[in-house]
């Protein structure tokens, strides 16, 4: 699916737009960086999900209290790249969301778990690519959270 090779290009347009580097950052790296650190955290989906599930959004307002201290942080080293990520994360939770909302009944906590369990490798893989210990390509790896979540769904209806 090249999930991160769209987000690399939307961060080079948003580079290209804004026509600065900030003393020789990465606008496109800051984007993709900072869209991945705050989409692949287990309160992301667990929030959404529970938001749509439940209407209870008290995980997504302590998650987005985390998110605001993170990127005041990551805007110190990775500059304005940060700040565009918003738009990101409002379209993966949003979705999120109105899908736990109509998917209620598939989304048992077995579902659930085996999807915690996927986004802590995401992590995981994130944190590696922080510390440059080697490059992988987490936007690619978010489709897995889907595709666990399938087939626990399957697995538990046989």
């Amino acid at each position: 699916m090249d999930i991160e090779g769209i987000l690399y290009r939307t961060g080079s347009k948003i580079q290209q737009k804004a026509k600065i580097l900030n003393g020789g950052s990465n606008i496109a790296q800051a984007f993709v960086t900072s869209t991945l650190l705050y989409c692949a955290g287990a309160m992301a989906i667990v929030g959404s999900i529970e938001s749509g599930l439940t209407g209870n959004h008290d995980i997504l307002y302590a998650k987005s209290l985390i998110d605001g201290i993170i990127s005041i942080m990551l805007a110190i080293t990775l500059v304005i790249g940060v700040i565009f990520s918003a738009v990101s994360v409002l379209i993966y939770q949003g979705t999120l969301t109105l899908a736990a909302s109509y998917l209620e009944h598939l989304l048992t906590i077995p579902v659930i778990n085996e999807i915690k369990a996927t986004e802590g490798l995401i992590i995981l893989a994130i944190g590696l690519n922080l510390l440059e210990i080697t490059k992988i390509k987490v936007g690619n790896l978010l489709s897995a959270i889907f595709f666990v979540a399938i087939i626990m769904i399957f697995a538990g209806a046989f």
